[in-house]
């Protein structure tokens, strides 16, 4: 079984962390996996770099444009985490945008995420109709899971087929807004989680965009299995560095 599924059974509200590939130092990558495991997170997204990410927010965005400047490759990310599998058992999912995949070669990108051990991806800017008809086949050779967004403005028809088609978990993006924009969550936001919960989907749902601390963390799982933190933590490496991540994972799970 595909680790991210393993992890979704687990019977407790899980806790990814998102942080760019080769930042803030291009070696940081396996440092922080390696440390982000130990501090007792479920599930890591590695941010693949790209020089136009259109959903981010400044941070991720300047945290990405660093990362290109110290050299970070998706050739280099591979060779970074060929021996990631050595040291880490949690579910390790690549985020990133469609473009570098594809001037990667599609088939050789994912036949590599299963050679290092990478369990699933996200590409936001990959529609749910291209990925059907030109790329599941490859996607599930590799065993690899691809996890759609919804947003708040997604109907609950067009979540039906995205359901339909998942076979991990949905990324439920909590507002309209890019990555980093927003602080705490609304009486809107809390409506949608409820609307989202209500439809009883087979696939159970982890909130990104707008967790940053205990309470929102809280806010996010009420009704979530999980949230993914992204902004906020590579704020704080940027101000911290990588050796007091720990501290960081605590004050989510105090």
């Amino acid at each position: 079984m595909n680790r991210i599924n393993q992890k979704l059974q687990e019977n407790k509200k899980l806790l990814s962390i998102y942080f760019t590939a080769g930042y803030p130092n291009l070696n940081d990558t396996i440092p922080t996996i390696e440390a982000l495991e130990k501090s007792g997170v479920d599930m890591i997204e590695i941010g693949l770099p790209f020089s136009d990410p259109l959903a981010d927010g400044p941070t991720i965005q300047e945290s990405s444009t660093q990362a290109i400047e110290n050299g970070m490759t998706t050739k280099l990310l591979f060779e970074q985490l060929k021996e990631v599998r050595n040291s880490v058992q949690i579910p390790l999912i690549i985020m990133g945008y469609f473009n570098p995949m594809m001037q990667f070669g599609v088939e050789n990108f994912c036949q590599k995420c299963q050679e290092v051990g990478i369990d699933g991806l996200i590409i936001p800017d990959l529609p749910l109709e291209e990925y059907l008809s030109e790329y599941q086949a490859i996607f599930e050779k590799y065993n690899l899971k691809n996890v759609f967004l919804i947003t708040p403005q997604t109907s609950n028809e067009r979540i039906m087929e995205i359901d339909a088609v998942s076979d991990s978990f949905i990324y439920m993006v909590s507002t309209a807004a890019v990555t980093g924009g927003q602080a705490g969550f609304g009486t809107e936001q809390t409506a949608y989680f409820e609307r989202i919960a209500s439809l009883n989907l087979k696939n159970p749902q982890i909130i990104g965009f707008g967790i940053s601390d205990k309470e929102t963390f809280t806010q996010a799982t009420l009704h979530q299995k999980g949230a993914i933190i992204g902004s906020a933590f590579i704020k704080y490496i940027t101000q911290n560095s990588i050796a007091k991540i720990g501290e960081f994972v605590e004050k989510i799970r105090a």
